[in-house]
């Protein structure tokens, strides 16, 4: 069966992907460090892991596995999941693959580089918009009808 696993600390579409989990049926793991409300339906789970560096990502990272969709921002852990067959989404709906992951970490890196290299060169991207959680919606029901394909037995 098909799962959503969400990197839920600091994931702006919480609502979106329990919504959208809720259409299909879906099992969804919201895993985090602590301090997120429990949902009252049934399909969502809430998965608190210890304080730490990644554990939130290593508990994911270790049980998606291909037909799961797992919904982060977190490039080395969508890295870690598109390896195990899973399908992975950013919050902004942009998908996390093969083809697209190493390109992805080694702008990644290159970025924190020159963020280490110039303490002025700050800040993230554009802020999140209503056009984001749009574009995410689409993907995500999407995703969750080709992980369900890929799940699918022959």
């Amino acid at each position: 069966m098909t799962r959503i696993f969400v990197d839920a600390d600091a994931c702006p579409v919480k609502d979106e992907v329990e919504r959208v989990a809720q259409r299909h049926g879906v099992k969804t793991l919201m895993v985090a460090n602590g301090g997120l409300r429990p949902s009252p339906h049934p399909l969502v789970e809430m998965v608190y892991v210890p304080e730490g560096p990644d554990a939130a990502d290593k508990w994911i990272a270790e049980r998606a596995g291909p037909g799961d969709v797992v919904v982060t921002s977190d490039i080395p852990l969508a890295a870690r999941c598109v390896e195990t067959g899973a399908r992975v989404l950013s919050p902004k709906g942009e998908g996390f693959t093969p083809a697209n992951i190493g390109n992805l970490l080694a702008t990644r890196d290159l970025m924190a580089d020159l963020r280490a290299a110039d303490p002025f060169r700050q800040g993230g991207g554009r802020p999140f918009s209503r056009a984001d959680r749009s574009r995410f919606l689409d993907a995500l029901d999407r995703t969750l009808r080709a992980a369900a394909r890929d799940r699918a037995p022959d």
